[in-house]
């Protein structure tokens, strides 16, 4: 079987990952200012690479972070399975202390393992699991050498726990940055990683990289 590279990386920051305020997959944001330097400073360093195949999710925020690779007229292709996990009622609320005490409580528990544990009104990391399939599947089928996929912060955690065959409780040991990029290569059946939440390619940007939100 013919290896190849996935390019994976976090979509650009939006005004609600500036502000604190919870996205998931039921709030379509786009990017900001800030977001759009982001895309535009990978693609300077990565709008060389031979991409064959763009994947993203639905959300604006997914596919306006590679607008410009998709402007080269690279095949892109959509995946409800990519979307960022739904927080149900927490969504498009600002995060207080008393959201964000029930935030590392749900955190809390999943790291435990009680990963079907649902947020209120939205889904749990197996469901989202559970819709990724069919995407991974895609990945590692496709005859495409390099892949270029656009997706969300906890969605992505979620991704990486299923290509590397681990307990989705271990999820959060893949951190995540606004634009970061996780490069790995598919080989025999199997991924490794070859850049671990790397943004190097925003250091021209000279301003501070945004924290992990949702």
């Amino acid at each position: 079987m013919t290896s190849k590279k996935i390019y994976l990386i976090r979509h650009g920051q939006t005004d609600f990952n500036l502000r604190g305020i919870v996205q998931g997959s039921g709030v379509d944001s786009s990017l900001n200012d800030t977001g759009r330097a982001q895309a535009l400073a990978f693609f300077k360093i990565y709008g060389t690479v031979p991409i064959d195949l763009i994947y993203t999710s639905n959300l604006k925020r997914s596919v306006e972070s590679v607008k410009d690779f998709i402007g080269l007229g690279l095949p892109h292709e959509k995946y409800i399975g990519l979307n960022e996990i739904s927080w149900g009622k927490k969504e498009g609320q600002i995060i207080t202390p008393d959201e964000d005490a029930y935030y590392h409580w749900m955190l809390k528990q999943w790291q435990q393992g009680d990963t079907s544990l649902r947020i209120e009104g939205g889904e749990s990391p197996e469901d989202v699991a559970m819709r990724q399939k069919p995407v991974i599947e895609s990945i590692c089928s496709s005859a495409a050498k390099n892949i270029l996929i656009c997706m969300h912060g906890r969605a992505m955690r979620i991704l990486l726990c299923q290509l590397f065959n681990l307990p989705l409780k271990n999820m959060d040991t893949f951190e995540h940055f606004n634009l970061c990029l996780y490069q790995l290569e598919y080989s025999r059946a199997a991924f490794s990683m070859v850049k671990h939440n790397d943004v190097s390619h925003l250091a021209s940007l000279n301003k501070e990289i945004q924290t992990p939100v949702t």
